[in-house]
């Protein structure tokens, strides 16, 4: 068992919590929390760790719980594992009440153009482009949404928040691992790859020449630019587009914050290709 919060793997561990670079230079990144572990791709993990007094009541569990605790059990004895002191632990958490097991996985890599291409050939296209999108939460709230509402994946350019924040990684509750996301230099590559393939790509702007998002089919190739949420698209990205929609607002409410707009026009999207009423 790891006692000491100044061991090199602790050290190593930390960095890796709360430091982008650190989790690139390994390309890994850490997943906390029962949930999490439970539903990462086994091919993803690389390390396990669990705190003392978490495993110790795991073990001892009586409570109604115990069919996940079960599960969990059952999952760890088919894997190698690190015991740490709950000093350790929190050392190495980046929550205010760690749930006592973390993981180390792998960072996935997906082919953005490899997608387009099947999918063109298929399922309709339906994309999130999001640029320079900041708020941890709002990233992780998007990808949870887009699994919900059936996203084809998510894009973001590299001025965005880090995909692999832990703070990311909670707000998906998992989404991370079955939502396949792209990140690419500038919106615009990914919208001239769109469009060579159909997409219609559609700016969320409040420009007055934009119009009711309602108003829109979606029910064929699809993709939406979010922009920054306090600068919006930038001019020259939203020009790309092929067209601009809005959001409209009653009462004195400007604009809805970015993972919330996002969330009204994918389920629109949803709504539509389910055959929902115009």
């Amino acid at each position: 068992m790891i006692v000491s919060t100044t061991n090199s793997k602790v050290k190593r561990l930390t960095a890796l919590t709360h430091k982008a670079k650190a989790r690139r230079d390994e390309g890994v990144f850490v997943a906390e929390g029962i949930k999490m572990f439970l539903e990462a791709p086994k091919e993803w993990i690389q390390e396990i760790y669990v705190s003392e007094i978490f495993l110790e009541k795991m073990h001892n569990d009586k409570s109604g719980n115990s069919g996940k605790n079960k599960q969990l059990m059952d999952t760890l004895s088919k894997q190698k594992y690190e015991v740490v002191s709950e000093e350790v632990y929190k050392k190495i958490s980046d929550t205010q009440t760690p749930q006592g097991i973390l993981a180390v996985l792998r960072q996935p890599q997906h082919s953005l153009e490899q997608a387009v291409v099947q999918l063109a050939d298929g399922n309709a296209i339906f994309f999130m482009i999001l640029e320079n999108i900041q708020d941890p939460g709002n990233l992780g709230t998007i990808l949870r949404a887009g699994e919900g509402a059936g996203i084809s994946g998510v894009i973001m350019t590299k001025e965005s928040a880090d995909i692999f924040n832990p703070k990311v990684i909670r707000s998906t509750m998992g989404s991370i691992y079955r939502v396949p996301f792209y990140i690419v230099g500038q919106a615009s590559e990914a919208i001239s790859l769109l469009q060579q393939y159909g997409t219609t790509v559609y700016a969320a702007d409040l420009e007055s020449q934009s119009v009711d998002y309602d108003k829109k089919d979606y029910t064929g190739a699809t993709a939406f630019l979010i922009g920054n949420e306090a600068a919006g698209l930038r001019r020259e990205t939203a020009d790309c587009a092929t067209g601009r929609i809005r959001i409209p607002m009653a009462g004195k409410t400007e604009s809805l914050n970015a993972a919330m707009a996002a969330t009204v026009l994918m389920y629109e999207v949803s709504r539509q290709r389910r055959g929902g009423l115009k």
